[in-house]
């Protein structure tokens, strides 16, 4: 097939330790901005001493090759710095979404054996961790402190004005203070990585069965997948870039196409601890980034709020877009308001993310891109695996690079269902036209994906069957014009049982996190089933699918 001459899928991708990336951008451009955050700002020298102290400090609480340190942390200063020097100590980071509830957080540090957690000192996340350590086998939580890392005159209204809005530690010998980790003032002692077998970070996600496991990625992958992202990405000189943070770090693609790529080029990053339309337009017009990673609901929310203030957001040269499918309405409004360039690309956890990006010299419309340097696209046949089908037929897109993980963690059955012949089974359907770019049509899983997040319809469902009234239930995904999609659950009662939808939603609001939360909670008699008296979700899809367009030629009459 014939690619654009940036794209070369054979090619042999360099790989090394992903804590030398901060250590040659301290050594080279020490002055250079690393991070700024809410008017504060580190260079890269201050970084990567910061950075060393941290790796001391937790080398000296245990921390070493084969010792999983949790993340569960908003994008701050602290994301960047205890990422590295957990890997910097020899131990893998495990990244915890702080929006879980306390049994997420519970399953996710039990399964992935945590021993240390690193967090803030905020109620919302402390108070949860702290109430499940003792069940979960956590040893020491180290609670960073957020006044410290805000602006002098910022610090001191927020140490006394949102007193009552900062979390106080259990004294129980558990917590640990930010200063107590960084008191040392020793390096950190040397670790001899081997970064095609050590791994670096346990990245959780629900893979192709919908339950939770941790795809291992090791120190190649994730530093193979910058390198592949940095030949996609043109020539620009180290130091030059400003990257817009706005991803939460805990996420994938935020993980390597912000933090991990901006360090790779010495960039800023401009971070932002959560999304608010108004705040990063104005970070935008203030701060001027050059490159902002974001997923379509971001890049459309970013649209229409910029079209609304008239805002000036023409120092963005590229974004790239991922998580979800680029509409490409969306990306045509937001082209024309900025001047810069939106590509589209694929991946997924278990590819470190990145597997397919449009070139953005030859965008293609609708697709996903073409394989970055040294990644092959094999599109097998759904019905037997193990017949590779020809160019432009529809199949399962299995992929095969330096990027693909190193198995699940402790899941060996289920590393060997998703690998076939060495190449990773997506779940995905799609198709590889004839100039080499990847079209996907259609999910082998029934995920939801909003606003870039995974979604399964079984832990929605299984949560609502926690309610005593639930007889039985079918979640699907239903269109969305903010969030791409969003579920909504179709629910039967028990016999002589009653529940409201707002009794149902306060319920689960108990077992999910906000994301995941239905949309709408619809009450049944019955629902559809198969031949064979399963469940079935394919006649809710038809029939949401129905009242959407019925809804649309609605609008198109009256207009």
């Amino acid at each position: 097939m014939t690619l654009p001459n940036s794209m070369n899928t054979a090619a042999t991708i360099p790989v090394c330790p992903v804590f030398d990336y901060l250590d040659k951008a301290a050594a080279n451009y020490p002055e250079a901005r690393a991070i700024e955050f809410l008017g504060r700002r580190w260079t890269y020298r201050a970084l990567g001493k910061l950075v060393d102290r941290a790796a001391r400090g937790l080398q000296d609480l245990g921390v070493k090759r084969g010792v999983n340190v949790g993340l569960c942390l908003p994008n701050t200063p602290y994301s960047v710095i205890f990422y590295f020097a957990i890997l910097k100590a020899g131990g893998t980071v495990v990244n915890f979404n702080p929006l879980y509830v306390e049994r997420e957080l519970l399953n996710q540090i039990k399964d992935s054996e945590t021993r240390i957690m690193v967090t803030i000192d905020l109620p919302m996340i402390y108070d949860k961790l702290a109430a499940v350590a003792e069940e979960s086998g956590l040893g020491h939580i180290v609670m960073c402190p957020m006044a410290a890392i805000l602006p002098a005159t910022k610090g001191v209204l927020y140490r006394v004005l949102k007193r009552s809005s900062q979390a106080r530690p259990k004294d129980d010998g558990r917590t640990i203070s930010y200063k107590q980790i960084m008191a040392s003032t020793k390096p950190p002692a040397p670790v001899t990585v081997n970064p095609l077998e050590d791994i670096a970070v346990l990245q959780y996600t629900g893979g192709t069965t919908g339950v939770p496991k941790g795809a291992m990625l090791t120190h190649g992958n994730l530093s193979a997948n910058c390198e592949q992202i940095a030949s996609n990405l043109g020539d620009e000189p180290p130091a030059t870039e400003r990257i817009l943070g706005i991803l939460p770090f805990f996420h994938v693609f935020a993980m390597t196409c912000v933090m991990n790529f901006a360090v790779r080029v010495a960039a800023e990053i401009i971070l932002l601890p959560k999304f608010d339309v108004n705040e990063a337009i104005d970070a935008i017009e203030k701060k001027r980034p050059t490159m902002v990673p974001g997923v379509p609901t971001l890049f459309a929310a970013l649209s229409a709020g910029a079209e609304k203030r008239k805002a000036d957001m023409s120092s963005i040269r590229m974004c790239m877009s991922g998580g979800a499918g680029l509409p490409q309405e969306i990306r045509t409004r937001f082209e024309k308001i900025t001047g810069c360039r939106l590509f589209e690309g694929y991946g997924l956890s278990e590819t470190s993310p990145v597997v397919t990006v449009n070139p953005v010299e030859a965008i293609r419309d609708g697709s996903a891109g073409i394989p970055l340097p040294g990644t092959t696209i094999e599109i097998r046949d759904i019905n037997d695996v193990n017949k590779i089908l020809p160019q432009g037929e529809r199949g399962e897109i299995c992929i095969r690079g330096p990027q693909v993980m190193a198995g699940y963690w402790r899941r060996p059955e289920e590393t060997a269902n998703v690998m076939i012949d060495g190449a990773l089974r997506t779940g995905d359907v799609g198709f590889v036209g004839h100039d080499g770019y990847l079209f996907i049509v259609d999910r082998i899983k029934d995920l939801i994906i909003c606003s870039g997040y995974n979604v399964y319809p079984n832990v929605l469902e299984e949560a609502l069957y926690e309610h005593p009234a639930v007889h039985e239930v079918l979640v699907i995904g239903i269109p969305d014009e903010y969030r791409g999609q969003a579920p909504k659950a179709f629910v039967t009662l028990k016999p002589n049982m009653t529940a409201t939808p707002a009794e149902l939603l306060e319920h689960i609001s108990n077992y999910v996190s906000k994301i995941e939360i239905p949309k709408e909670i619809e009450i049944r008699d019955t629902l559809p089933r198969t031949a064979v008296g399963k469940l079935s979700r394919k006649e809710l899809v038809a029939e949401e699918v129905a009242k959407a367009q019925a809804m649309i030629a609605d609008i198109k009459k009256s207009a």
